[in-house]
């Protein structure tokens, strides 16, 4: 099966390069064939020209002189005669091109049906072509330059000049078309990773402009969506912290101590909704992005979650410098770590490495874990499961911060069973 190039750049340009060298060869067969009868019939009357002027110089000279007169020919004109022999070796002419075949039907049409060519006489390369004096027989050798029709090397300079200019013009029309859609390509991936962009260019054909209008109002009406969205939650987050915190100050004066603690971990409980609203509406791209350690700022968000967790797992190998938002990244970690701890089975594995060009940070639990078929709706902002594993006090937005990191970061974030039963989440982070 043939693999062809999936850009849409080398697919342009090799279509457009095929109908070129088509159109070419097309142009030159049929410029070929037109010219191909009149090639025939100039060189028909260039040999019965140079056999009549010959005949008539041997009839016409005096015996004694004839051998002269030949050497002459041989000398001046590069016309050598011979006379015919039954020994001759003879080698007929080839059958192509179809040029040599006209020529020869035409010169026997005004020399006679009699008359005979040949490629090569006696080990002597030329055209070869038999007449008659009466009844014998003579053989003229016409030098090929002077029937060959080679191609001019001016044509061929101009020809490939035109091809080249051809295939200039080929890259250039695809790179129109292409490289518009390629810049279209990848504003969308980082507006699908969640940055907010600068409208493109509106520029090119009609058709590109349309395309290109239409995707910076999608943007734009994307960003403003995202914009809302973040000032309802907070401002809502907002609102709700004054009276909570009046309803844990009330709780404070509950005699029943059990109701007292109760209300208190109820309010404990709707500010950690609150901050993870708060959390989430943040507008994280406008974090500044700093380079750091990665290990040390994983092992400092490890040690809050120490005391919480009944075996927290640490295995941090050296890393290279990172370009993060750190505060972005804090938050992520803290969510995996809380997800493990509430849902984890007890035991949990933290484990930071680096494979080829990219960091891996893999949280391990030995939970229900998640069915496959819900790892990519899980990441949705909240989405949460009817299992074990759901939290039915939560928000559901806690791993869709954690995608979120990883697309402002460049990254992935992935889940996946593990071979132990439970979780494995997985953040991984590019290196450069």
């Amino acid at each position: 099966m043939i693999n062809f190039p999936k850009t849409l750049l080398v697919r342009a340009f090799l279509l457009i390069m095929v109908l070129t060298i088509l159109s070419l060869t097309a142009a030159l067969a049929i410029f070929n064939q037109v010219e191909r009868e009149p090639h025939a019939q100039q060189m028909a009357q260039l040999v019965v020209s140079v056999i009549n002027l010959t005949r008539a110089a041997v009839l016409s000279a005096a015996p004694e002189w004839r051998s002269a007169l030949l050497d002459e020919l041989a000398d001046v004109e590069r016309l050598r005669v011979q006379m015919a022999d039954k020994s001759d070796v003879l080698r007929p002419l080839p059958a192509h091109p179809l040029e040599l075949h006209l020529m020869m039907k035409k010169v026997r049409e005004s020399l006679g049906k009699n008359t005979r060519f040949a490629a090569e006489h006696n080990g002597m390369e030329a055209l070869w072509v038999s007449f008659f004096i009466g009844n014998e027989e003579f053989w003229v050798a016409l030098p090929k330059e002077h029937i060959e029709h080679p191609v001019s090397q001016v044509l061929l300079i101009w020809g490939s000049l035109v091809f080249g200019l051809a295939l200039l013009g080929a890259y250039f029309i695809a790179r129109q078309v292409a490289y518009p859609l390629q810049k279209l390509a990848q504003a969308a991936q980082k507006v699908g990773q969640g940055a907010t962009l600068q409208p493109l260019p509106e520029r090119g054909a009609h058709e590109i402009v349309a395309v290109t209008r239409a995707f910076n109002q999608m943007s734009a009406d994307l960003t403003a969506n995202e914009r809302e969205r973040a000032l309802v939650l907070a401002g809502i987050s907002h609102d709700l912290r004054t009276p909570l915190t009046r309803v844990r100050l009330a709780a404070e004066f509950i005699a029943e101590e059990s109701l007292r603690e109760g209300l208190a971990a109820d309010v404990e409980q709707m500010n950690a909704v609150i901050q993870q609203f708060l959390d989430y509406a943040r507008l994280d791209e406008d974090e500044v992005v700093i380079q750091l350690n990665i290990k040390s700022l994983v092992r400092e968000v490890a040690e809050r979650f120490k005391q919480q967790a009944k075996s927290l797992t640490l295995e941090l190998h050296d890393m290279p410098m990172l370009q993060v938002r750190p505060l972005l990244l804090k938050r992520a970690l803290s969510n995996l770590l809380d997800n493990a701890i509430k849902h984890g089975g007890g035991k949990i594995t933290l484990q930071l490495k680096q494979e080829e060009n990219q960091v891996n940070l893999t949280i391990t639990d030995r939970g229900t874990g998640i069915p496959a078929a819900q790892h990519e709706a899980i990441k949705r902002p909240f989405a949460r499961l009817e299992t074990s594993r759901s939290n039915v006090t939560g928000t559901g937005l806690g791993l869709a911060i954690v995608e979120r990191a990883a697309r402002l970061h460049g990254g992935e974030f992935r889940l996946r069973d593990s071979a132990e039963g439970g979780l494995v989440a997985q953040l991984i982070l590019p290196c450069v």
